[in-house]
C-alpha cells in the first residue's frame, strides 16, 4: 500500500497487538468520556444555577435521545467494519466510494431527524409519563436538541471512517474543542442570559456543529483513498447494503437496548421530579464507566475486521483476549474511583438532599456491577468484526430488552421501590454477557475452521 496513504494509518495485521490496541482505544475512551462529561455539564449547570425541575426536564429526555443516537451510531459500526475489511483485504479502490456513501447517509439521517423530532417530541414524552411540572420544558429542550442531529451524525460517521484506518486521535481533538465550546456557551446562556433549558439545548447544537465541521475538514484534507469531496456525495447501493448488513443489527441492538431504558425511565418518572434528577445525575457514573470500556469494544471491531479481512485468524483470537482484559479492567478502575468519590461527584450536579438520596440508591443498586457490560460489548464487537453482527444483536435484544421488560412489568408492580427497579441492570448484564461469550467461542471455532 502506498506509504503516503499510511501517514495516519495503523497497521493492525502485523507486529505486536497490545500496544496498538491500547493506543487506539485510549483516545476513543477519552473521547467518549469527554463527550459524556460535556453532556453532564448541561445537567450540572441547570442543576446548580436553575432548578431541580429544569434538571429533570433535561434528564427526562436522556433515554429518548440515547435511543435515537444509539440506532444511528450502531449503523456507523457497519461503516467502520466495512472500510476496515477493505483495508485488510487490500481493496483500497473501494474505500473512497464507501466514504462518500457513509457521509451521504449521515447527512440524510441527520436532516430527517430534525423533522421527525419536532413531531414526535411531545407524544414520546407524554407516553413516558413525564411529570406535568417538567413536561413543557422537556418538550422544548428535545425539539431544540434535534437541530443538533445532522452535526451529531456527521461527527459519528466521519469518526467511524477515521477509526477504520486506526486514526482515533483526531476525533478526540474535535471532541475536546467542541466540548470546551459547549461548557463556555452553557455558562453564558444559563448564568448570564438566564435561558436555562433553552440555553443548554442551544449550546449543544452549536458545539456539535463545530465538532462536525472539524471532522469534515479532516476528511476533506485526507489522503486520496479517504478524501471527501462534496461533488462526489452519493449512495452506492452495494456498499450501503454491505454497511447495513453489519451496522443495522448493531443499530437495532442499540435502539432496542435504549427502548428498554425508555420503559425504565417511564417507571422512574412515576417517582417524581427528584427521582428523575437523582437517577439522571447517577447515570453519568454508568456512562463514564461504559466509555472507558467501549474504547476497547470499538478496538475489537476494527482490529478484528482488518485481521479477518487479511485472513489473520490467529491475531483475531489475540484481539479478543487483549480487548476483553483491558476493557473490563478499565471499567473496574472507573467503578472503584467513582464509588470512592461518589458524594463529591454528585454534589457537582446538585445539593438537594432528596435528589442526592435517589442518586445514591441508583449507584449502589447498579453502578457497582457496571464492569459486567464489557463481557458482551467486547465479545459482540469481535463477532461484528468477523461479519457476524446478527448474533450479538439478537442476544442483546433478549438480555437487555426482553428480560428487562419482563422484570419491569412483572416484578416491579409487586415491589415498587427505587432500589428494586435498578437491580434489573446487573441481572441483565450478567445474563447477556454469559450468552454472548459462549456464542462467540462457538462461532469463532466454526468460522475459523471453515477458513483453515
Amino acid at each position: 500500500m502506498n506509504k503516503k496513504i499510511n501517514k495516519t494509518m495503523t497497521d493492525m495485521t502485523t507486529g505486536t497487538l497490545l500496544d496498538k490496541i491500547v493506543l487506539f482505544a485510549l483516545p476513543l475512551a477519552i473521547t467518549s468520556i469527554l463527550q459524556q462529561l460535556f453532556n453532564a455539564a448541561d445537567l450540572a449547570v441547570v442543576g446548580r444555577f436553575a432548578s431541580p425541575q429544569a434538571m429533570a426536564a433535561v434528564g427526562s429526555n436522556s433515554s429518548v435521545i440515547n435511543l435515537i443516537i444509539s440506532f444511528f451510531v450502531g449503523l456507523s459500526v457497519g461503516a467502520n467494519a466495512l472500510i476496515a475489511m477493505e483495508i485488510g483485504s487490500g481493496h483500497k479502490e473501494r474505500i473512497n466510494e464507501t466514504v462518500h456513501t457513509v457521509i451521504t447517509v449521515s447527512l440524510i439521517a441527520g436532516c430527517s431527524l430534525i423533522v421527525i423530532g419536532f413531531f414526535v417530541s411531545k407524544p414520546l414524552l407524554i407516553l413516558m409519563a413525564a411529570p406535568a411540572e417538567v413536561l413543557n420544558l422537556a418538550i422544548l429542550y428535545l425539539r431544540i436538541y434535534f437541530f443538533a442531529m445532522p452535526a451529531l451524525m456527521i461527527y459519528n460517521y466521519g469518526s467511524a471512517i477515521l477509526r477504520s484506518k486506526g486514526d482515533s486521535k483526531r476525533p478526540l481533538y474535535a471532541m475536546v474543542l467542541s466540548g470546551i465550546i459547549n461548557i463556555f456557551l452553557n455558562l453564558i446562556f444559563v448564568i448570564i442570559f438566564h435561558l436555562h433549558v433553552i440555553g443548554v439545548a442551544l449550546a449543544t447544537v452549536f458545539s456539535n456543529m463545530f465538532g462536525a465541521g472539524l471532522v469534515l475538514y479532516f476528511l476533506l484534507t485526507e489522503e486520496e483513498s479517504f478524501r471527501l469531496s462534496f461533488k462526489k456525495l452519493c449512495v452506492n447501493k452495494d456498499y450501503l447494503i454491505k454497511m447495513l448488513k453489519i451496522g443495522l443489527p448493531a443499530g437495532l441492538q442499540g435502539a432496542v437496548f435504549s427502548l428498554s431504558n425508555v420503559v425504565i425511565q417511564s417507571t422512574v418518572n412515576s417517582f417524581g421530579a427528584d427521582a428523575i434528577a437523582g437517577a439522571t445525575a447517577a447515570a453519568n457514573f454508568d456512562f463514564i464507566s461504559y466509555c472507558a470500556m467501549n474504547g476497547f469494544a470499538q478496538a475489537a471491531v476494527t482490529f478484528t475486521s482488518q485481521n479477518y479481512g487479511a485472513k489473520r485468524y490467529d491475531r483475531c483470537k489475540k484481539v479478543f483476549r487483549i480487548s476483553m482484559g483491558c476493557g473490563v479492567g478499565a471499567s473496574v478502575i472507573v467503578v472503584l474511583i467513582l464509588s470512592v468519590f461518589r458524594y463529591q461527584v454528585i454534589n457537582l450536579f446538585t445539593t438537594d438532599p432528596a435528589v442526592i438520596e435517589y442518586a445514591m440508591i441508583r449507584i449502589s443498586s447498579a453502578f457497582y456491577f457496571h464492569y459486567l457490560i464489557g463481557t458482551y460489548e467486547i465479545s459482540g464487537g469481535c463477532l461484528r468484526g468477523m461479519n457476524r453482527s446478527l448474533f450479538p444483536a439478537l442476544i442483546s435484544i433478549f438480555g437487555t430488552c426482553v428480560f428487562r421488560l419482563i422484570y419491569v412489568f412483572t416484578y416491579i408492580p409487586k415491589h415498587h421501590n427505587f432500589s428494586s427497579l435498578f437491580h434489573v441492570y446487573p441481572l441483565s448484564w450478567l445474563l447477556t454477557g454469559a450468552i454472548t461469550i459462549s456464542v462467540y467461542f462457538i462461532v469463532r471455532a466454526k468460522v475459523f475452521k471453515e477458513h483453515d
